[in-house]
């Protein structure tokens, strides 16, 4: 059997947490070629091949790369997908997609237009538990699903502080644990009538600035389904792991709960996860569908969609009241 010949791979900047993992993963893989740009400094993501700004990133090869992983600072997503869709480039784009609704579609378009691939880094989506209970909804196990809660709490991320810098990051707990929610969400029920959502900066009011670092956001959708998701930087500094996301959907047959990040074992200060690599997961799709010239889910439109949701629960925040999605 014939190894196919490595993509060209360019991770675009070390900024997200994310890096790391995406650039070890990619690194190890022997059908990919990776170069990865680190402009801003960071120096804590580990590749062979490692520069220090975009452009030798995009110069690395001579037909340049065939696709590239958006790890940047969620405000510099647009311009380096813009750029990537120009060059006729596939695209993996961190979430959220944008940190305006208005950018979103302009990326959504360009990629579109281009004839690239684009898809968003929703690893959630590839969990077993997610899975299980996208497949509970649609075959009626659970009969007709009428509530669902969500939760996906975790660190104010360390070493990053532009995760809670409003200008940089498009908001702060609202923004950064909405959209994994919202785009399971997606995934069983479509896109919601309207938005309410109310956050706070009780917690690391210390570091977090002008970022909200807790908040919950309603979703109404047709016939009157509410689902809420619980987006908070609750974890306290010396947990053992960052985080998790829960589901539990209520339905007239049954409940199920899910926990996507459950599989562990353990002991006091130590979490050592096991089952389903969800990034090697996302990532295996992604250079599928590269190889393939279609995108698969988590697809730019869904994080599209979920850009709205976001944009939705900022309004509301800002004006006290549900907001329709379809005013956005």
């Amino acid at each position: 059997m014939l190894t196919p010949t490595p993509l060209r791979v360019a991770l675009m900047s070390c900024a997200h947490t994310h890096a790391a993992g995406y650039a070890a993963l990619l690194e190890a893989r022997a059908d990919v070629d990776l170069v990865v740009a680190d402009p801003d400094g960071f120096g804590n993501v580990s590749a062979r091949s490692l520069v220090g700004s975009y452009e030798e990133a995009w110069d690395r090869w001579a037909d340049g790369p065939e696709a590239i992983v958006v790890t940047s600072a969620n405000a510099h997503h647009r311009d380096l997908v813009l750029e990537a869709a120009r060059r006729g480039v596939h695209v993996l784009c961190e979430k959220p997609l944008a940190t305006t609704v208005a950018d979103a579609e302009e990326m959504v378009a360009a990629c579109r237009d281009a004839g690239v691939v684009l898809m968003t880094a929703f690893p959630v989506h590839f969990s077993p538990a997610v899975a299980a209970l996208r497949t509970a909804a649609a075959d009626g196990t659970l009969g007709e699903v009428i509530g669902l809660t969500g939760t996906n709490n975790g660190k104010l991320p360390a070493g990053r502080d532009w995760f809670s810098d409003p200008e940089l990051a498009g908001g702060g707990a609202l923004v950064d644990h909405t959209v994994h929610l919202a785009q399971i969400l997606d995934s069983l029920l479509g896109e919601p009538e309207t938005v309410h959502a109310v956050t706070n900066r009780i917690l690391w009011k210390d570091r977090a600035g002008d970022a909200e670092t807790g908040g919950l956001v309603t979703l109404t959708y047709p016939g009157g389904l509410v689902a809420t998701i619980d987006c908070s930087w609750s974890q306290p500094a010396d947990a053992p792991t960052w985080g998790g996301l829960t589901l539990q959907a209520v339905g007239t047959g049954g409940q199920l709960q899910i926990d996507a990040f459950a599989p562990h074992v353990g002991g006091p200060g130590r979490w050592l996860p096991y089952g389903t690599d969800l990034d090697a997961a996302l990532l295996e799709a992604f250079l599928g569908a590269v190889r393939a010239g279609e995108a698969v889910e988590p697809t730019g439109e869904v994080g599209l969609r979920t850009t709205r949701v976001v944009a939705a629960a900022q309004e509301s925040v800002r004006t006290g009241q549900p907001v329709p999605l379809a005013s956005l």
